[in-house]
């Protein structure tokens, strides 16, 4: 396998004018699948996905196959290919990870402006986050991904820390007045009492106070990143699925290194006893293969505020593509930034109270 690193050379937009997607009709993804030795039948479905275009698409010969077109400009071509290789690094330690296909001679292919990738067709349903060992099932696979994930480093991914995740997504959406005037001096002040409180945690080591949370003695790995339940396909014991029963990991997108704590605390709902429960179980499995951290159960809540602040820049950042002001219509108005500024204060209590216990 080859893996050519390299910058992205495509834009978000075509010599049209039009975004880039708006160009990605049925008969070019048909057309990009030929290119690379694969001829669908005409079926093809559009999968859930905002920040690339994931199409089924059923072949001549029978297999179905999932075919992913990257979101221009975002990750350069190295950064896409790194992903592809640790993906393809927990594969051949049995890990159930979907990961992409090897076609002439490489995981990523480019068709008509746009870098693709093929993968299998993995079917599926939402695991039952309420039953303990479905849990403690997906806590052992989490261990073997993170004991893969710590044996080197992302050369060209990045970190989920402070900066990118926090200050830049806040400095980017004030600069680009993308909050409204009438809450933006309350969101202002929210966003950065929640930088503050984050930059000044002390993670339970009994060291000195670090402005980075995600410092050592915190072990940063390379990690799934956005471990929530819609990334992992259940297949039920009793299912006759090749891929046998039990959790697939998918959309490994936004791999980044980071602590080990990321890809649990996604996972828990409810109320603190039910989160401590299912933390628990998760824990019971992932200790079996890997020894937890508990230290970094201090993480979860400044680490919960950060996606809460980069989410909002996500969403602003993408609104040129033509599906995010369908999709998110409540988006940008003066109620959901009045919103945040209430989900942001919780979050600073939440921040000062005990961590989970397991």
């Amino acid at each position: 396998m080859v893996l050519h690193a390299s910058t992205s050379p495509f834009s978000s937009f075509s010599p049209s004018g039009r975004h880039a997607f708006e160009t990605l009709t049925p008969d070019v993804v048909m057309d990009a699948l030929a290119s690379v030795g694969l001829y669908g039948d005409g079926r093809q479905m559009a999968l859930s996905s905002y920040e690339n275009r994931v199409y089924q698409l059923h072949l001549e010969d029978g297999p179905v196959v999932v075919a992913k077109f990257y979101r221009p400009e975002r990750w350069t071509q190295a950064q896409i290919l790194e992903e592809h290789a640790f993906s393809a690094e927990l594969m051949a330690a049995e890990i159930p990870v979907v990961g992409p296909l090897v076609l002439n001679d490489t995981t990523l292919n480019h068709f008509g402006g746009f870098a693709f990738s093929v993968s299998p067709n993995r079917g599926g349903r939402p695991p039952e986050l309420d039953d303990p060992d479905v849990l403690e099932w997906i806590g052992r696979f989490l261990a073997r991904i993170h004991a893969v994930g710590a044996a080197r480093p992302f050369v060209h991914r990045p970190a989920l820390d402070l900066q990118s995740f926090g200050i830049d997504a806040r400095e980017w959406l004030l600069s680009h007045d993308k909050v409204p005037l009438d809450v933006q001096s309350a969101w202002a002040k929210a966003s950065q009492d929640a930088l503050d409180l984050i930059a000044g945690y002390k993670s339970l080591t009994g060291a000195a106070e670090s402005k980075d949370p995600y410092a050592e003695p915190i072990q940063r790995l390379r990690l799934h990143g956005d471990c929530h339940p819609g990334n992992i396909l259940w297949t039920p014991l009793e299912s006759p699925a090749s891929a046998g029963p039990g959790p697939h990991f998918v959309d490994l997108d936004d791999a980044r290194s980071g602590p080990a704590v990321q890809d649990l605390w996604m996972l828990l709902s409810g109320d603190r006893q039910q989160r401590s429960r299912q933390l628990g179980a998760l824990v019971d499995g992932y200790e079996q293969f890997r020894a937890f951290d508990r230290r970094e159960l201090a993480l979860i809540e400044p680490l919960r505020t950060l996606r809460l602040i980069h989410y909002s820049a996500w969403l602003a950042r993408r609104w040129d593509d033509p599906t995010f002001p369908i999709n998110f219509p409540w988006f940008g108005s003066s109620d959901y930034w009045r919103g945040q500024v209430q989900m942001l204060e919780e979050q600073m209590e939440a921040m000062q109270e005990e961590p989970l216990v397991v």
